[in-house]
């Protein structure tokens, strides 16, 4: 089957845009990721074929995908008939002017424009980012979650106060992406990581932990509350329309609870413990939280 096309989250600039001719595309997601393109050339090609200035070897993308070009001194993406279509950040891609911390999506691979008058500056502090921060989902990733519980762990141990840490997984993620294909696979770990973003507070972590795999963790919260927090987040998804290229997919997650004890050596031991639950979870039949 033709792989379904893709969509991705939109982020926030790193700066305004500016027909300055400085610019350039960081590689936030794939193959060759903290690549930087310099887009010197009045028009760029980015397609599977080696002729393209930009090659991005997958199945996923076409020959000749899209071209980069620019106009009365600014850049525009313009899409070239790809099978599977090319996404500026959540739309379809025809032909559209580019703006500094846009996000193009070309096959599995996750590009980054960037545009400025210090281009060297945006580019060192988006590599910082990529080293905290999952390209794919925009959260954190499991470097920045094990320093944050490096913190929480300890600081809830001095003042004894309790440490709440959820983890989950999608049910059947392997078929989905067997079934529908990875472009769509890549569009449920975004879609998801975005409607259950909107339910984290500042003082929380949600993070992707590996695969599909994602914590959260929830310091100074009660066990009670952890667990009505759980039940939450298993409902909105299973609630929530995943649309992709016209086609819904159903959706659940499972989720396991573990609370700080005292015979815990360190964070790992309660990511462990929650590990534990959820794979309870699974093996009861999925779509639920165990505790």
């Amino acid at each position: 089957m033709v792989e379904a096309k893709t969509r991705i989250t939109s982020v926030k600039g790193i700066m305004e845009s500016s027909p300055s001719g400085n610019e350039c595309l960081v590689v936030i997601h794939g193959h060759d990721l903290g690549r930087k393109h310099e887009l010197s050339e009045a028009v760029v090609t980015l397609g599977r074929e080696p002729d393209n200035l930009i090659v991005i070897d997958a199945d996923s993308v076409s020959r000749n995908h899209a071209r980069i070009e620019t106009f009365n001194g600014f850049k525009y993406l313009v899409d070239l008939n790809s099978t599977n279509g090319t996404y500026l950040n959540d739309a379809v891609a025809m032909r559209e002017q580019l703006t500094s911390g846009d996000l193009i999506k070309v096959g599995d691979t996750i590009f980054k424009y960037l545009a400025g008058s210090d281009i060297e500056q945006a580019y060192h502090e988006e590599i910082y980012t990529m080293t905290v921060t999952d390209g794919l989902t925009q959260t954190p990733n499991k470097r920045a979650l094990m320093d944050f519980l490096d913190r929480e762990f300890s600081r809830a141990r001095r003042y004894g106060r309790n440490l709440g840490c959820i983890m989950f997984d999608i049910d059947h993620f392997k078929r989905i992406n067997d079934d529908y294909g990875h472009l769509t696979g890549d569009y449920v770990l975004r879609e998801l990581a975005h409607v259950i973003r909107r339910r984290i507070r500042k003082d929380e972590i949600f993070a992707l932990y590996g695969g599909d795999e994602f914590c959260i963790v929830l310091p100074e919260a009660e066990p009670n509350g952890v667990l009505e927090f759980a039940e939450t987040i298993r409902s909105i998804v299973e609630n929530h329309v995943f649309e992709f290229e016209s086609e819904r997919i159903k959706v659940t997650i499972s989720l396991g609870i573990a609370h700080l004890q005292s015979s815990m050596e360190g964070p790992k031991g309660l990511i462990k413990a929650a590990d534990v639950k959820l794979y309870e979870s699974k093996n009861a039949g999925r779509n639920r939280v165990c505790a």
